[in-house]
């Protein structure tokens, strides 16, 4: 049996989490067709029932209370280990974001398992061998997992969502999980929106453009921010920005920023410092615009644009209104 656990949106299941349902379809398969549950903790939209089942879950256990309208880690761990539980589940995944990641951690903590991150692949089953991105995505690593549950993460864009050719039942299992004052010591208690968020969701972008200090300052952002909105993506930015305090925090990509894996990638004006790289490294293509064509971004980059950031972005920009009349 395997369990995933899903996050939700307003609109429905998150991509990273449709991303880790196809992943364990396909281990499912290598096993002989195992069946796959799916656990979603606090409120959720009518719909996701019936979006789960497209993708072959046979049952979705539902934990919702007044105790989980707020996230708290602690909590979700609990229902996790409650659906594995009644599910009788010898793997336990999740997609690789930052609750996935906590709440996983915490699972395997609680089963005193270890727990594998960021996994992309699996090859054999007896024994389970999985591959894994470390050193922020620039290396693999093939790990053995031989414990029970088998614990891990999917690294988001591993694996392209596709529903199943044969629909689960998607049958509603109300989740009873007891919590104790510790569970719920730790939880959030508001949310609020920046109002000039120009990012979108760095950690889910198929297309992120980012720029560096060849920017020039806190003006310099016009044309990347046009890129991204052309390509329907997101803005990142290296340290040395969000140090100068040129553009907020939770635009930054690399080692304490957000970690991205989108299809494609344009780094602007930005040299690729080891500690941007850790970032951005699992980007699938790179185009790396920068007038220094010795510099580690450009030398490491599918792609080079060797040009002032400030005169090729707009020329872009023009060429893609231009072809789209």
């Amino acid at each position: 049996m395997i369990l995933v656990y899903v996050e939700t949106t307003p609109d429905g299941v998150n991509e990273v989490s449709l991303e880790t349902v196809t992943f364990a379809r396909k281990l499912s398969a290598a096993g002989g067709g195992v069946p796959i549950d799916a656990v979603v903790v606090g409120p959720a939209p009518d719909g996701v029932p019936a979006q789960l089942a497209a993708y072959g879950v046979r049952t979705v256990h539902h934990a919702d209370s007044d105790d989980f309208d707020r996230f708290s880690g602690a909590a979700t761990a609990t229902a996790v280990a409650a659906a594995r539980k009644a599910a009788g589940s010898v793997v336990v995944m999740a997609g690789g974001t930052n609750r996935g990641m906590e709440v996983m951690a915490r699972v395997a903590t609680r089963t005193g398992v270890a727990m594998a991150a960021n996994v992309v692949a699996f090859g054999g089953l007896s024994p389970f061998v999985v591959t894994r991105q470390v050193v922020g995505g620039s290396a693999l690593e093939e790990l053995r997992i031989s414990q029970r549950p088998a614990v891990f993460t999917v690294a988001g864009h591993a694996v392209e969502p596709e529903a199943a050719p044969h629909p689960g039942a998607g049958t509603v299992q109300p989740l009873t999980v007891d919590l104790t004052p510790d569970d719920l010591a730790v939880r959030v208690v508001s949310v609020e929106q920046t109002t000039d968020d120009d990012s979108g969701n760095l950690k889910s972008a198929r297309i992120v453009v980012g720029a560096g200090r060849g920017a020039g300052g806190p003006d310099g952002f016009k044309g990347v921010i046009e890129l991204a909105e052309l390509l329907g993506g997101s803005l990142g930015v290296s340290r040395v920005v969000t140090s100068l305090g040129w553009r907020p925090h939770h635009e930054q990509v690399g080692q304490t920023g957000s970690r991205i894996a989108p299809e494609v990638y344009i780094p602007c004006g930005i040299s690729g410092a080891i500690q941007h790289w850790a970032g951005c490294a699992s980007s699938k293509v790179i185009i790396a615009i920068n007038t220094d064509p010795e510099a580690p971004m450009m030398t490491k980059a599918t792609y080079a644009v060797v040009g002032d950031m400030h005169e090729v972005v707009p020329a872009i920009n023009e060429e893609i209104r231009n072809r789209r009349g």
